[in-house]
């Protein structure tokens, strides 16, 4: 398993972990980001800057120290 941070731009993967107290997931929950969902990540800013994914459709930037805390099986 890799971070989503260290996926590749473009590539599929389902969520398998996330590594965070209730607050983060309970936030992450809220922008459907949650274990056996499929995300695509679209990139990722330079500059330690914010990762851009999609799921279910949907795109939405968050922060390189949330996305390092979620943990992708690439497909």
């Amino acid at each position: 398993m890799i971070t989503m941070v260290e996926l590749k731009n473009g590539k599929c993967g389902i969520i398998r972990q996330i590594d965070g107290g209730h607050g983060l997931k309970k936030r992450l929950e809220v922008m459907n980001i949650r274990e056996g969902k499929k995300v695509i990540k679209k990139c990722s800013a330079p500059l330690r800057g914010p990762v851009v994914i999609e799921i279910d459709g949907c795109k939405m930037a968050i922060g390189r120290g949330m996305a390092q805390k979620v943990w992708v099986e690439e497909i």
